[in-house]
């Protein structure tokens, strides 16, 4: 679970990074910034921050924000209505990111995030994508990706984007973010508050 708190900072960090970058966000997408934290309540660690441009049934867009060594989780995008699955090109356009698919695994990986000891990471294809560069991931193939020691943007071009349909290999995680509420009564009783503990 995130606090508003958490998801405001989150989401300001995260269209500062894009400003630097050189990317205009609308006061609306700049709001609308969505922070994925995986149900895990470790966003540093596991997360995005995603602005989606489009998503009709046919196509996406979306520029992912990711935080100095932030990953996101092992995933596949398994078939639904007919389709394969979703396709999806990521291009990333500042930082470096390490993204891992299906394929001959490197022999000493960039990475290895915190639940790889648990079965929760399971591809180490490893493809190091810098600015300017891009990688296809076809449909229903597991990948994952992390971020560089500086973070990263990456520009997500795919088909239909059904993120509620997402399989993790990680049975803790669930695509829903948890909000929690920051209210504190006059008597100080709330959330975090010592009378709640």
């Amino acid at each position: 679970m995130l606090t508003q708190d958490q998801i405001q900072d989150a989401r300001r960090r995260a269209a500062q990074q894009l400003e630097e970058a050189g990317f205009v966000l609308t006061d609306l997408e700049r709001g609308s910034i969505e922070i994925a934290d995986f149900g895990l309540s470790e966003l540093e660690q596991t997360g995005l921050e995603v602005v989606v441009y489009v998503n009709t049934q046919r196509v996406c867009a979306k520029e992912i924000v990711m935080f100095p060594g932030q990953t996101c989780p092992e995933h596949r995008h398994p078939p639904f209505d007919g389709t394969p699955g979703k396709e999806e090109t990521f291009r990333c356009r500042s930082g470096v990111v390490y993204l891992y698919l299906e394929g001959p695994p490197v022999e000493q990986p960039s990475c290895w995030p915190a639940k790889a000891d648990r079965g929760a990471y399971t591809v180490w294809h490893e493809v190091v994508l810098r600015p300017g560069e891009q990688q296809l991931v076809p449909a229903n193939t597991l990948h994952w990706f992390q971020a560089g020691p500086d973070g990263a943007i990456v520009s997500e071009f795919s088909t239909q984007s059904r993120d509620d349909l997402d399989v993790f290999t990680d049975p803790d995680i669930t695509r829903t973010t948890v909000v929690t509420s920051t209210w504190v009564s006059a008597e100080g009783e709330g959330p975090g508050s010592a009378a709640h503990r």
